[in-house]
């Protein structure tokens, strides 16, 4: 009889039996001889499951609401109107010359992707509670659909960046280009925050109460409503650990030309890339245990 929770994530088949009346390959699961073994084969073969589930993340997100997408682009449009009035006409922030809106806006929407999507992965495996004590498929599909599924989002609300551009007539960059790599490193990032919060949230439900306190205290460390060249000194090398820095400045000069990235963004990406390499050594390590804990 099979068990609930099968102990491996390595699949092999054995050849298919000699009976004419047998022609049902049998699959034996063994388990893996290491926790720092990355599953990425497995992945693949469930492509097609990770595919649906992305899908469904997009339409449970808008399901029963009254203004469906619209919202991926009303979020962005209201949080530009208050940071506007806030950092834009009150404070008065230098944007070298570059109108607030679209400075401010060229660094909102990778934050909000990044944002949006922590906070689903955080809580995705607690959310999908039910197929994770019943079915064998990777755990790691599960807040990495979340992540992926905020590519749409993104993509909807890059439309209102794009109209913004066309009113203050602001042509793009020969860099533009290079947005894709910008948007990637915010999505390795993302990945990377979310294996580690939802494999403690699996057991620690604490998770999903701090982590919109934690995002919006990393808001305030990532230069979205203010240029980074306020950091000054010694500051930069740590202001440079967060790895958004490095996605939201170079976002804005891929896009809107503000001041090229320094050697900091080296910084930036060699953060972004060990949060993502242990966020997903941790949750391979706690993986076996899902099942019993949530």
């Amino acid at each position: 009889m099979a068990t609930l929770e099968p102990p491996s994530t390595s699949i092999t088949s054995t050849p298919s039996s000699t009976s004419p009346e047998m022609s049902l390959t049998p699959i034996i699961i063994e388990p893996r001889k290491g926790w720092w073994q990355f599953n990425w084969r497995d992945l693949w073969v469930y492509r097609e499951l990770l595919f649906f589930l992305v899908w469904r993340d997009v339409k449970v997100r808008y399901k029963q609401t009254l203004l469906g997408a619209s919202w991926a682009i009303i979020q962005p449009v209201l949080q530009l109107v208050v940071f506007t009035i806030i950092f834009g006409r009150l404070a008065g922030v230098n944007t070298n010359g570059i109108p607030y809106p679209l400075f401010n806006l060229a660094g909102l929407l990778p934050w909000q992707f990044f944002a949006n999507t922590v906070g689903q992965a955080a809580n995705s495996l607690v959310g999908s509670a039910n197929i994770v004590r019943k079915v064998y498929f990777p755990r790691l599909a599960i807040p990495t659909a979340s992540v992926l599924a905020g590519v749409v989002d993104f993509g909807l609300s890059f439309l209102i960046l794009l109209a913004l551009m066309v009113w203050y007539q602001w042509p793009p960059t020969p860099a533009v280009f290079l947005l894709p790599i910008f948007l990637a490193l915010a999505m390795i990032t993302a990945l990377g925050v979310g294996y580690w919060l939802s494999a403690i949230n699996a057991r620690y439900r604490d998770v999903r109460h701090a982590t919109p306190f934690l995002v919006q205290l990393w808001l305030f460390a990532t230069p979205v409503v203010y240029p980074s060249n306020l950091i000054e000194g010694y500051w930069q090398l740590l202001y440079a650990l967060n790895p958004m820095v490095g996605v939201v400045e170079g976002f804005r000069w891929a896009l809107i030309g503000t001041q090229p990235p320094s050697m900091l963004l080296l910084v930036s990406v060699t953060t972004a890339i060990t949060i993502f390499f242990t966020g997903l050594l941790y949750f391979q390590s706690v993986e076996r245990k899902f099942a019993d804990v949530i």
